[in-house]
């Protein structure tokens, strides 16, 4: 068990806390003549009373949401996308800019239809942003609508219109990126915690050993939630590409002198608000991380990534099990992988056979027979497979956001992750890429541009071995 304590509960705290923010400054407007949801969004559009007026109407509206149950917010939500620009009118208005009869009245009678097309619903999304915690209360509405909006289309243009607002609010030149060390806010860092989606962060001591002195982890914030991470990276300084994740992470190994390390690891990169999906802010992360780092550690000259390759291992078993997908190893290898594990006729059979082991991965004669299998067929994954409806892009997720970032295809680690996760999502590889600061611009145009996946030497040899 954790010592750290679940996120859900930290949020809910959160909430409970904004609710009676919210609760008392609705309360000062009372109850609408029309209460009703409806009635109330009418309200606030209505903007009756001044500023402070409209914003004790929405922080009352936001409470209510808060107070309804599932089903009660679905309904709410429904409500809210119904206040959608009138056609009548958007008609009227665009027919007013077809019929302008000189200049002036046809500037007059663009701006009207510009208003028009902005529907009363974005109007009101706006007015929750200047209450208490109203931004991240629209980041968690949006993560909402990404859920609801799949089995229902009426909600799918009030999320467009969420996230249109978004984008703009969470503009790379409104944020902020901060270093998180063990003397931030113990509410950041409970926080940091639970929003680990890479390697879990398991007690405050594995918390502390992420956060020495041999360690970085940056953070992007916005102004109007300084306490809320958008996206933090956690960063090793250590000697040499970094293979092994748990010897990374180990919470008892020593710590090292960050001014003797030559190499920054990135080893974790996580995505903290699910209500910005689609708004990207790792690329300008990792650049910025670089620059700090190369500032702060003038040894520092190799900047790279210890990363899962979450994919492999279902596209790998897709392969073993696919009669038509013809010979996956050259000749020689095969050969050598069944005089090492015989008992099966094929290669695929073997290798298949192998994986299902329990605790293969302790066995090292099986580990140096699977080893330039699982490399070489990796090798391949990240370098020539792609989706079908997108073949120039990677197939495997970590790979296309490193890709598109401007790192290239490094080094394919044997024996990387060994953990339940890593025996499950990689058959135990893990992959090093690599970030070269004067060629980040020139890898990130030739993927954006031709599909094409700058790679190392040796693992551009262990794609062209695919038969």
């Amino acid at each position: 068990m954790s010592e750290i304590a679940a996120p859900a509960g930290l949020f809910d705290r959160a909430i409970r806390r904004i609710a009676n923010v919210w609760r008392e400054m609705g309360a000062s407007v009372g109850r609408e003549a029309d209460d009703s949801i409806a009635g109330q969004m009418r309200a606030c559009l209505a903007g009756r009373g001044g500023e402070v007026s409209a914003r004790n109407r929405a922080a009352r509206l936001a409470q209510t949401y808060l107070l309804l149950d599932d089903a009660g917010r679905r309904e709410f939500l429904r409500t809210l996308a119904g206040f959608d620009v009138d056609p009548g009118a958007l008609a009227s208005a665009y027919e007013a800019v077809r019929g302008a009869g000189d200049p002036a009245a046809l500037v007059r009678a663009r701006a009207a239809l510009r208003r028009m097309l902005e529907p009363p619903r974005a109007r009101l999304l706006t007015q929750f942003a200047s209450i208490p915690d109203g931004v991240k209360f629209l980041v968690d509405l949006r993560a909402s609508l990404l859920d609801l909006g799949r089995a229902d289309p009426h909600l799918a243009g009030l999320e467009a219109d969420l996230k249109h607002l978004l984008e703009h609010w969470f503009d790379l030149g409104f944020l902020e990126l901060q270093r998180i060390d063990w003397s931030s806010p113990a509410l950041l860092l409970e926080r940091l915690a639970g929003y680990e989606a890479v390697h879990e962060i398991r007690s405050w001591r594995d918390l502390k050993n992420r956060l020495d002195s041999d360690r970085r982890c940056y953070a992007f914030f916005h102004p109007r939630m300084k306490l809320e991470p958008l996206i933090f990276v956690e960063v090793a300084l250590v000697s040499g590409l970094a293979s092994n994740v748990q010897i990374l992470l180990d919470p008892k190994s020593p710590g090292a002198d960050p001014h003797a390390a030559d190499t920054a690891i990135f080893y974790s990169i996580s995505n903290c608000q699910r209500g910005l999906a689609g708004i990207s802010f790792g690329n300008f992360l990792i650049k910025q991380v670089v620059e700090l780092l190369s500032q702060e550690f003038r040894s520092i000259k190799t900047f790279a990534t210890l990363s899962p390759i979450p994919g492999f291992r279902r596209w790998l078993d897709a392969r073993l099990a696919d009669p038509e997908a013809g010979p996956l190893l050259p000749e020689e290898e095969a050969a050598n992988m069944l005089k090492a594990l015989p008992g099966e006729k094929t290669a695929p059979a073997a290798l298949a056979a192998a994986l299902k082991r329990r605790g293969w991965q302790r066995d090292p004669v099986v580990t140096k027979a699977l080893e330039p299998a699982l490399t070489r067929l990796c090798g391949r994954y990240l370098l020539l497979e792609g989706n079908p409806r997108l073949p120039r892009r990677a197939l495997d997720p970590v790979a296309h956001f490193h890709l598109s970032n401007g790192a290239r295809v490094e080094r394919i680690n044997m024996l990387g992750d060994v953990s339940e996760r890593g025996m499950k999502e990689s058959a135990t590889l893990m992959v090093n890429y690599l970030y070269d600061p004067a060629k980040i611009e020139a890898y990130h145009e030739d993927y954006a541009g031709e599909g094409k996946r700058n790679a190392s030497t040796s693992v551009r040899r262990l794609a062209r071995g695919w038969n």
